[in-house]
Parts: C-alpha cells; sequence; structure tokens
C-alpha cells in the first residue's frame, strides 16, 4: 500500500466532511447523506484490491 492511497482517502474525507456540514446547515439533510455515502463508496474501491490482495496472501500462506 502506497502513501499516496493514505493521502487521497485522507483528502476525501476531509471534502465529503465540509461537504456534508454545508449541505447539512443549509437543509439539504438528504445530499448531504448522499455525499457522505459516495465518498464511502469511492473509498471503498480504492481499498478492496488490497484487501483481496490480503486474503489470497493469506490464503497462499496457509496452503504451504
Amino acid at each position: 500500500m502506497s502513501v499516496n492511497l493514505i493521502f487521497k482517502i485522507a483528502a476525501v474525507g476531509i471534502l465529503v466532511s465540509v461537504l456534508s456540514q454545508v449541505l447539512k446547515h443549509s437543509g439539504r439533510e438528504e445530499q448531504a447523506f448522499l455525499t457522505s455515502l459516495a465518498g464511502l463508496l469511492l473509498v471503498l474501491f480504492w481499498i478492496v484490491p488490497y484487501i483481496y490482495d490480503l486474503f489470497e496472501s493469506i490464503q497462499r500462506l496457509f496452503a504451504l
């Protein structure tokens, strides 16, 4: 896992939290929720290949 991925996740988290707060204070709770959900899905799409590699490594380790 590279450091760039961690910085990307942190940037998405900051951006989503700011947008969510702005939308909540303007009375658009539904859009704030959808923004948070979109940020979560984006980060999950970035992390899923690393989780898959982890499970593959564990499977190879115990297949010895």
